[in-house]
């Protein structure tokens, strides 16, 4: 298999003298052996399971930010509906230009899962804002999680660990869009983290959706945790999460994406922001770095 070939390989590079004394190289090889060896826990169930959930916030660069977060967002759509899988919106919060503050959707599909995993990370772009007069160049930044979704048997919640409210959907800037408070919002005591379900018509429907979203997101804290317990440096080797790490710049005067990953470019930029992702999720594929 690729993955344990290329592993085999950095590990005899690792124990020659000049590689290990090169902090750069040795560096950049650790790192890329913490992420193989990241793989290599991957249950291969889970490289096969058909459904995802997906969560993109805006990085830096304000406005620009939010505007590239949703153009991500209708990135994945566009593509998911060109493989023929189903997307689902969940959840999401919009500014007064259109831009996301946050959004959540499920993708449900064959091989949903082995596609999209390692399109988690920072995406960067590098554009002119509509807004910008001088026609300068702005840099901004977007994080995409892709999060297997968990089973029903994964993780078991308490009642009394959840604290849950209930609200109006909400639209572009925060209008209101139902008069009935069908929204749901759900913190998780423990954890503190908080999920919300706003797209299904019944407050039962968005109650269920957004128990959903909790247990795949505490399996993927679950898995992580696990992840770092395996290789005790593993911290030290990649200097963080992985998802904190930019994978994907999208130039657009240079027509250009190029993922760091890979090291590759494709042009053609608008096509691929437009759902023609095949090209650059394959050659991940191809290459073993899923």
């Amino acid at each position: 298999m690729a993955l344990e070939k290329e592993l085999d390989e950095i590990n005899q590079q690792l124990g020659q003298p000049e590689v290990f004394s090169d902090y750069k190289k040795s560096a950049e090889l650790l790192k890329r052996k913490a992420e193989l060896e990241r793989l290599q826990n991957t249950d291969a169930s889970e490289i096969g399971a058909n459904e995802v959930i997906v969560e993109i916030r805006p990085g830096v660069g304000g406005d620009e930010a939010t505007l590239f977060a949703g153009n991500l967002y209708n990135m994945y759509r566009k593509y998911a509906q060109n493989k023929g899988w189903q997307v689902h919106l969940l959840d999401y919060s919009q500014n007064n230009i259109g831009g996301y503050k946050n959004i959540t959707f499920e993708i449900s599909g064959r091989d949903v899962y082995k596609h999209l995993i390692m399109e988690s990370g920072v995406h960067r772009v590098q554009r002119v804002p509509e807004t910008e007069k001088s026609g300068r160049v702005h840099t901004s930044t977007a994080t995409v999680a892709v999060l297997q979704k968990a089973k029903e048997t994964d993780i078991e919640l308490k009642t009394e660990d959840l604290e849950i409210s209930f609200f109006r959907s909400g639209g572009p800037g925060g209008q209101n869009v139902n008069k009935v408070e069908t929204a749901v919002r759900i913190i998780h005591k423990p954890s503190g983290l908080v999920v919300a379900s706003q797209e299904e018509r019944s407050q039962q429907r968005n109650r269920e959706k957004a128990v959903e979203i909790l247990k795949t997101k505490l399996l993927d804290m679950k898995k992580r945790e696990e992840a770092e317990k395996t290789t005790e440096a593993r911290k030290n080797q990649i200097g963080g999460a992985e998802r904190s790490e930019k994978i994907r710049t999208y130039n657009f005067p240079q027509d250009r994406i190029t993922d760091h990953r890979v090291n590759k470019n494709w042009s053609n930029i608008e096509s691929i922001m437009d759902g023609n992702l095949d090209k650059v999720i394959d050659s991940l594929v191809i290459s073993g770095k899923y």
